[in-house]
């Protein structure tokens, strides 16, 4: 009997669903939980692949991605370097092209991606959903079973909400575009896969709408010019302090939506 690879598996291509496998860069982190998941996307008769975020700047990791097959394209879901550092040694290996929302990540003959495009590759059609917030040129791609979520939505934890182009107004619609696709598995940026969309959302949401309540309760308490380093130690009492400087950047998203 095979042996089952379960999360997290480092340097192991880990199937999740009939066509989603996913390698996990050994970059764990606050920020990263265990590491950066990069996507295998392939049809059931295609001998071509489609890979979601290459992950860090980590030869071996892109090496691993290099030996699993002819790549017909790649997809960046955001800009954040956990997810695209790789880009260009995989591009070197390969010479696939690569597609993002933002031009600066494209490679080869290739061009930005829009919301609601379908991309027919590897014996798949992958729909594009456009779901900022996170940052604002976040991208979901939908699967018929799947959703890869990046980092929207992780498999444990909070998302946070980066304060140089995110902001919680967007996140909120991204979380409920994401929500209205119906119940399939999530497969997300960072940790384990999680198996009903429709869950999580609520779940998500819920979090959100607690944590606006908690950040008006301090404005109460603080006043209404109160910092957002000040909201932090008011309210995220339950998260490690080392997490408080990431914290801050959804706080200020947050403060940003109350004041509008």
């Amino acid at each position: 009997m095979t042996e089952a690879v379960v999360h997290p598996a480092y340097r192991r291509l880990r199937p999740v669903t009939d066509t989603a496998s996913v390698l996990l860069a050994d970059n764990p982190g606050l920020m990263t939980l265990e590491g950066t998941n990069t996507w295998v996307l392939r049809g059931p008769r295609s001998d071509e692949l489609v890979v979601i975020d290459p992950g860090p700047e980590d030869e071996a990791h892109i090496e691993r991605i290099g030996a699993l097959g002819r790549i017909a394209l790649v997809l960046i879901s955001h800009r954040h370097a956990d997810h695209t550092g790789g880009i260009d040694k995989l591009v070197e290996l390969t010479g696939a092209p690569v597609r993002a929302a933002a031009a600066e990540y494209l490679r080869g003959d290739a061009v930005t991606l829009s919301d609601g495009e379908v991309i027919v590759a590897a014996g798949l059609r992958i729909a594009v959903l456009a779901t900022p917030g996170h940052t604002a040129d976040s991208v979901s791609f939908v699967l018929d079973d799947a959703v890869l979520t990046a980092d929207t939505m992780l498999g444990r934890g909070t998302t946070v909400i980066d304060d140089t182009d995110g902001t919680l107004a967007d996140y909120l619609e991204s979380l409920h575009r994401l929500r209205g696709l119906g119940r399939r598995a999530v497969l997300p940026g960072h940790g384990p896969e999680l198996d009903d969309l429709e869950v999580v959302a609520d779940e998500y949401l819920a979090h959100r709408e607690q944590r606006l309540d908690q950040v008006c309760s301090a404005l109460r308490d603080l006043g209404d010019d109160a910092s957002a380093r000040e909201v932090v130690e008011h309210v995220y009492t339950d998260v490690d302090e080392k997490l408080w400087d990431a914290a801050e950047w959804s706080v200020r998203a947050q403060l940003d939506y109350l004041r509008g």
